[in-house]
Order: C-alpha cells, then structure tokens, then sequence
C-alpha cells in the first residue's frame, strides 16, 4: 500500500520525502528527543540516509512497515510514527514529536491515527510498543491508547553509550474498540 496519508485529529501522517531530510534534524539530532529513541542524535549526512531509506522502503512489496512523517495541516514535520510490521499480524509501534510541539497531543494523535491504521486497514492483532522506563510522558500516551503493561526487557536497546530497558505495552485487535480514550 503506497502511498498512504493519514488523517488524525491535529496532525496529518504521510510518507517521507527526499526534502524532509533537513527538517528531520529537529528530532534526530536533538538529544531531549533522542534520549528516548532507539538510536543516538544524527547529523544531517545520517538524516539524509535515515530519510533517504524510508522513502525506499516504502515502496518495496510486501511493505513491512509503515515509517511516516507527521505534520501539522501546513505540512510542517513535527515528528514521525512508525509500525514495523513484526512476526504474525503484529507490529511494533514507534513515534516521536519534536520537542518544541511536546505537550499538545501530537504524539498521542499520530499514535492512535497508527493503531487504528494497524487494526483497520492492515489486519493487525497485535501491537507493542517498548518504551524506555525514564519516559513517563511515552507512558502515558501508551496508557491513553488503551496498550497493556507486559514487562520489562532488559537490557533492550543500546543508545547513547548504554544499555537500556524498555517497558513492553501492547494492544490487542478485540481490545482496541473497546479502549475508551482510542474512540
């Protein structure tokens, strides 16, 4: 499925271009965003790449995830989602908004638009999302979207020089209606 736009409440998700390489820098090379990904800050050179390979990715068949660009209705990138689709009818979740636009519901719109995406449009039955213990705010747009506490994974990923944890949330298909806050 290419090319795909996805309307949420307050943002507007939609596939990488080759010309989002430099506005990307705001997030990828911003350590109060990086902090909390799986990968350490990049210069525009990595962005590029970074960019440069979602955009290729997309395009491949059978599609195996779902990397885009989130927006504001001007097309001003102010972060990204992600389903990586992962074993069978499951997808792992990611999202991050640049931190001059925390605090406004963006990364719990664009999350939301992604699940309903992951469920509706692509037959999901699961999806998780790892998120580093510190980020109480990820916490809670997990929480919000109606995901499930599974655990801890240790030692998870490895960024900015350590080792990290990562909180395991889910959701599962039958639960997602259900979630009042999702609707």
């Amino acid at each position: 499925m290419y090319p795909v736009t996805l309307k949420g409440r307050a943002v507007i998700l939609r596939e990488f271009r080759s010309d989002d390489a430099a506005p990307s820098l705001a997030l990828v090379g911003d350590e109060r965003v990086t902090q909390w990904l799986s990968f350490d800050n990049r210069d525009l050179e990595a962005a590029t790449v970074m960019i440069e390979g979602a955009v290729a990715r997309a395009k491949t068949e059978p599609r195996n995830e779902y990397y885009l660009a989130v927006t504001l209705p001007g097309d001003e990138l102010i972060g990204f989602a992600r389903l990586g689709l992962d074993g069978v009818k499951a997808a792992k979740l990611g999202y991050a908004i640049r931190a001059d636009q925390w605090g406004h519901g963006y990364a719990t719109d664009a999350a939301q638009v992604m699940l309903q995406f992951g469920f509706r449009e692509l037959g999901l039955h699961r999806i998780s999302a790892a998120i580093g213990p510190d980020n109480a705010a990820s916490v809670a747009v997990a929480e919000r979207l109606g995901m499930q506490y599974e655990g801890r994974l240790r030692h998870h990923v490895f960024t900015n020089g350590a080792w990290r944890d990562s909180l395991l949330f889910s959701i599962i298909a039958d639960e997602y209606p259900a979630s009042p806050r999702a609707s």
